[in-house]
């Protein structure tokens, strides 16, 4: 009976260490800071970028005027040498993307990489006096507006409608 005595004293060691290492994770976890809430989202300003992009670009330069604040623009880009492209991302004020995209690259191919592999419906719509035309299914729902020298799509995660709104607030320069 001398050997089990042997075997009891060991489950109970491991038990006993196993609760004092739950118990030092518990502390740890009171006393290491920990912000459950959502991360604040950067913004950048576009204006140089855009002042830039409407000097040089061979076709009117489109960004948004009269958004309300809660629309925090977070990515701009111009790229002369590839297509002369022009991208500026926003997240909308109800959490959704939308990115206005410009280029001109051939459309079909253009229209796909910037919706990233939406395809286009007979649904067309009238903003502003132009007309989109929807296209769906890919990664992000789009509204395509071919004309004045470029290709402009306006997509992202966000609604037709929101997506609309976005297309609404486009000035042209």
């Amino acid at each position: 009976m001398a050997g089990s005595n042997g075997k009891q004293k060991t489950v109970r060691d491991m038990i006993l260490s196993l609760g004092l290492i739950a118990l030092m994770a518990g502390v740890i976890y009171l006393f290491i800071p920990h912000d459950d809430s959502a991360p604040e989202i950067k913004t950048v300003d576009y204006r140089v970028e855009l002042l830039t992009a409407r000097r040089a670009a061979p076709y009117p330069v489109a960004a948004p005027e009269g958004l309300s604040a809660d629309w925090k623009a977070t990515s701009v880009r111009y790229q002369g040498e590839d297509f002369d492209t022009w991208h500026l991302g926003f997240h909308a004020p109800d959490g959704e993307y939308v990115q206005i995209e410009q280029s001109t690259q051939k459309p079909s191919a253009f229209i796909d990489d910037a919706s990233q592999g939406a395809t286009a419906t007979k649904k067309t719509q009238e903003i502003d006096g132009r007309t989109w035309t929807h296209y769906t299914g890919g990664r992000y729902d789009a509204l395509v507006h071919e004309g004045d020298g470029a290709t402009t799509v306006v997509a992202g995660t966000g609604t037709f409608g929101r997506l609309a709104e976005m297309a609404g607030a486009l000035k042209m320069a």
